[in-house]
């Protein structure tokens, strides 16, 4: 790996860990355009690009996600028993996941994870929570809600907390409490996605050298380190900074990422 690979990899996990601190969010959606165009640089097979950067932001969401909860759980802010119910189907929904993206063609999975990253954009700009509309469903419908935040967030690399706070705040869960649970939440998400996209491309001809199946290591390594380091700092300046400007501006970045996304699936 060349000195200007390592560097982007490096930059790009300042950047993801500055926003962790700053917004309170993963950067599952910014990681993942950035490292397909990586990776399609390095020359790999155009089939390979997404599934080997969704797999390797999945795997860089396992530690940023198990810092966060555990920041939660210090403060009692987790309802762990949300966590409990909907957990067996975020681990099945979250292996499952990696599978159906590595198995799609390139331009659908370009375009699945463009319109998603649009969501998430629109839920950056929300400046109200969801108004509660029926209190948390039984444990069936729990590990089905479960299921399916698992195989969204599992496709497109995320701790899926787009899907997840909207859901338990239309549930009658107060927001602080959606957040650090969906916090929480991210943790399993991530490491059984990390997992998936492993199996899926543990045999797969033509990934670079330090890959472990659709996980490339050291972009690993500089995102996960940087963004370590990083975090604290997002944190300070979101006491010193309008938030909501911020909130917007990364927003707009997002709605730029998903158009990008989509003009990769759309181009011939």
């Amino acid at each position: 790996m060349t000195p200007a690979l390592w560097a982007i990899f490096v930059a790009l996990g300042a950047y993801v860990g500055f926003l962790a601190g700053l917004l309170g969010i993963g950067g599952g959606f910014t990681i993942v355009p950035v490292l397909a165009e990586v990776f399609a640089y390095q020359g790999l097979d155009h089939a390979h690009l997404l599934p080997l950067a969704i797999g390797t932001s999945a795997a860089s969401i396992v530690f940023t996600a198990f810092a966060s909860a555990r920041a939660h759980h210090k403060r009692g802010a987790v309802a762990w028993p949300i966590v409990q119910a909907m957990a067996p189907g975020l681990v099945i929904g979250s292996l499952v996941g990696p599978q159906i993206a590595s198995a799609l063609p390139m331009r659908v999975m370009a375009a699945i994870f463009g319109s998603f990253t649009w969501v998430a954009a629109l839920r950056m700009l929300g400046t109200r929570a969801p108004r509660a509309t029926h209190p948390l469903p039984g444990k069936p419908a729990m590990f089905g809600v479960g299921a399916v935040i698992g195989i969204v967030a599992g496709m497109v690399g995320t701790g899926g907390a787009f899907l997840a706070v909207p859901f338990m705040t239309r549930s009658d869960i107060k927001m602080h409490t959606a957040v650090a649970t969906s916090a929480a939440i991210g943790w399993p998400v991530a490491l059984a996605s990390a997992i998936g996209f492993v199996f899926a491309g543990w045999r797969v001809d033509g990934l670079p050298a330090g890959s472990v199946g659709y996980v490339y290591l050291p972009a690993l390594a500089g995102i996960v380190v940087m963004s370590m380091l990083l975090a604290p700092l997002g944190a300070r300046v979101a006491h010193a900074m309008p938030v909501a400007r911020l909130r917007a501006a990364f927003a707009l970045l997002l709605f730029v990422l998903g158009a990008w996304m989509w003009w990769k699936a759309m181009r011939p």
